[in-house]
């Protein structure tokens, strides 16, 4: 029977999703814990896509084929007592053999925190900290030039040569909260390193070194050596997912 599960997760003590040998990864940890439930038989927890080392998510998704018949909530209740305390399963639900979590996404929301106020060590994990003012009017200006179809190989740190690098975003903004400022991104789906490089260039822009019209130069010139250094993966969280 097939499963989709909902979770969250704390992402500092893990070397992203995806399984690597002899690595702490979150898929890891929810592939342990299914075997447990699972009569002691490992089954592939198939997300909607991988984070990167030291990334979190609000509400990420996968599925996972199982052996027993186990309600929704007991499954639930079954995983989260074989997790650790930074993954948490908030639901599952039973779908049909055929759903796919990766295939079947319809967008994906991101959303990155950067705080410009005194620095704060007790948030030094989930929000970058910055700890000076960036040019918010700038950065407005910039961050537009991001919505729409595109191709964003100049925002691919490895694989330049990736054979598909155009996605579509449909939503780009900036807002700043309490001292923070909060991006958010949603789109088709992205490239690994793709929001962080994106935010890297727009901190830029926020320190006027460069002008917001270059973003759409960078943009169209493919070139990663143009957009300057990626934003570290702490301030970085997915936020939401919509399926077909």
């Amino acid at each position: 029977m097939r499963y989709l599960l909902k979770f969250s997760y704390d992402g500092t003590n893990y070397n992203g999703y995806q399984n690597q040998p002899g690595m702490n990864t979150i898929q890891g940890c929810l592939e342990a814990a299914v075997q447990k439930v699972n009569n002691g038989l490992h089954a592939s927890v198939v997300a909607t896509g991988r984070t990167d080392k030291g990334v979190h998510a609000l509400s990420q998704y996968a599925h996972v084929d199982l052996i027993i018949n186990i309600t929704e909530k007991k499954l639930k209740r079954a995983l989260n007592s074989n997790l650790p305390s930074d993954i948490h399963i908030i639901e599952a639900k039973i779908v049909d053999d055929n759903f796919h979590a990766r295939y079947y996404v319809k967008e994906k929301e991101y959303k990155y925190y950067i705080n410009i106020g005194e620095y704060n060590p007790l948030e030094r994990n989930y929000i970058f900290q910055y700890n000076h003012d960036l040019d918010i009017k700038q950065m407005e200006k910039a961050i537009k030039y991001f919505l729409g179809e595109h191709d964003f190989r100049a925002f691919v740190t490895e694989n330049k040569d990736k054979e598909n690098c155009i996605r579509t975003i449909t939503k780009s903004t900036i807002e700043e909260i309490n001292g923070k400022i909060v991006f958010t991104f949603r789109g088709s789906g992205f490239l690994r390193y793709q929001i962080r490089n994106m935010v890297g260039l727009l901190i830029r822009v926020g320190e006027n070194k460069i002008f917001p019209e270059t973003v759409e130069k960078i943009l169209e010139s493919k070139d990663r050596t143009k957009s300057g250094k990626t934003a570290p993966p702490e301030g970085l969280y997915l936020t939401e997912i919509t399926f077909n």
